[in-house]
């Protein structure tokens, strides 16, 4: 792998394992879901997932193992983006 093509590469493990990943199975709920989906996916850079999974490849893991952890901490970021633009927030 080219040095230059690294971060995108994991940029791409994560956009693959996010838009993956399902919510609720509940038709009440879909929505929901996709309104959640929408904000998720609407793409940016994954810094914090692929800091994830280089630092653990950097400490002698698989990045697919730590893929949950990046994903949740990348979810963990949307919500704070979405929850810090809402008026009744401040």
């Amino acid at each position: 792998m080219e040095a230059s093509s690294y971060p995108v590469e994991l940029q791409r493990k994560v956009d693959t394992y996010l838009e993956g990943l399902r919510f609720a199975a509940d038709p009440a709920v879909a929505r929901l879901e996709e309104a959640m989906r929408y904000s998720l996916l609407a793409g940016g850079k994954r810094i914090r997932p692929v800091l994830t999974l280089a630092t653990a490849e950097a400490r002698g893991r698989a990045p697919d193992e730590v893929l949950p952890l990046a994903a949740a901490i990348e979810m963990i970021h949307t919500y704070s983006l979405i929850h810090d633009d809402l008026p009744a927030m401040d």
